[in-house]
């Protein structure tokens, strides 16, 4: 099976790569930074850069069977509701975490059409559950929230293809991003995200899913 991982240089994404380059998967995994030393097919790829992701696509000009959307950044610790959360931090957040999701499988696309069984997975959030609010974290919530009603709507456009498109909480990690005093090492929440990219069909298409399998509120 080719994968395409985006954002894989670190966390789950890294786990992700290696874990299924492991088990046998042809794995292209993409970074904006350095390149980790290992035998993965590594490429550099901006998610906000449509002519990069165009490129790339086309430098590729196979089928992909799976393209995991993952590349995601958390600009909100520490920023407080009265004056935090600037203009340019809510531009970037979504550019990634949002309109990154989007321009990445349309640039994919055609290598999709190609596959026999295409799957999309999207990395979201419990953050982006409208029903599940605590407060605080508007941007990142707000951006993964719209990741969600994207792939969603994803999956209603392509079932004409059969493209499944599954959406994942991947459970509160030890990550740059989640923190030391998290629920989960990255191994554990990679083991259960593999797991259910695996299990994504036509039947579970528009799914918003936890990592470990259990229906997540929208």
């Amino acid at each position: 099976m080719r994968t395409l991982i985006t954002g894989a240089s670190r966390g789950i994404g890294l786990e992700l790569a290696q874990q299924m380059d492991a088990r046998g998967d042809d794995v292209i995994a993409t970074t904006r930074g350095a390149m980790p030393d290992d035998d993965i097919d590594w490429r550099t790829l901006d998610v906000t850069d449509d002519v990069q992701l165009r490129m790339l696509a086309a430098s590729i000009n196979d089928p992909i069977d799976l393209l995991i959307c993952n590349a995601g950044i958390l600009h909100d610790k520490g920023q407080v509701l009265e004056d935090g959360f600037p203009a340019a931090q809510w531009a970037e957040t979504f550019a990634v975490n949002a309109t990154g999701v989007f321009l990445t499988v349309q640039a994919f696309l055609a290598n999709l059409r190609q596959a026999k069984a295409p799957k999309i997975a999207i990395i979201s959030s419990q953050m982006g559950s409208s029903t599940r609010a605590n407060g605080g974290s508007y941007m990142y919530r707000a951006s993964k929230a719209a990741a969600v009603n994207i792939g969603r709507n994803l999956a209603t456009d392509l079932a004409g293809d059969a493209i499944a498109v599954g959406i994942y909480h991947p459970g509160w990690v030890q990550t740059d991003m989640g923190g030391p005093t998290a629920d989960l090492v990255a191994a554990e929440a990679a083991i259960g995200l593999i797991q259910r990219f695996d299990t994504l069909c036509m039947a579970t298409t528009g799914c918003f899913e936890t990592w470990d399998g259990r229906a997540h509120a929208l």
